[in-house]
């Protein structure tokens, strides 16, 4: 059994989708035999994901599942090995910056850190 890192895209919509084009990408670990194998389940979990509700405005927002857009084969886990980078651009740098201090002292300070659980 192999392991891969996906990369899933879902796109958001809001009410009629007159809004800024939003996409969520996910990364996630498949565990499977093959590349093809890998990719499948991907897609798969990503059709089985998709969502819509109603948010706090009573608009419908819809979750739909794109593609898997990205798969790598991890070969080994090392320690402090990259496993995704992506180049954000901001138009207010100082509230970047900030943002990412303040969710790093949350992650080192808080009481209960909050760990991703997969159920």
């Amino acid at each position: 059994m192999n392991w891969y890192l996906s990369k899933l895209v879902f796109r958001i919509i809001c009410g009629d989708g007159q809004h800024r084009a939003q996409f969520d990408e996910q990364l996630r670990l498949i565990a499977a035999a093959d590349k093809e194998e890998a990719f499948r389940k991907a897609q798969e979990m990503g059709k089985r994901e998709e969502d819509s509700f109603y948010n706090s405005k009573k608009q419908l927002v819809k979750w739909e599942f794109i593609n898997v857009s990205e798969l790598y084969l991890l070969s080994e886990l090392i320690d402090g090995a990259e496993l995704y980078s992506r180049i954000e651009e901001q138009d207010n740098a100082d509230a970047y910056v900030y943002t990412v201090n303040q969710k790093a002292e949350n992650i080192f300070f808080a009481p209960t850190h909050q760990l991703l659980q997969l159920v």
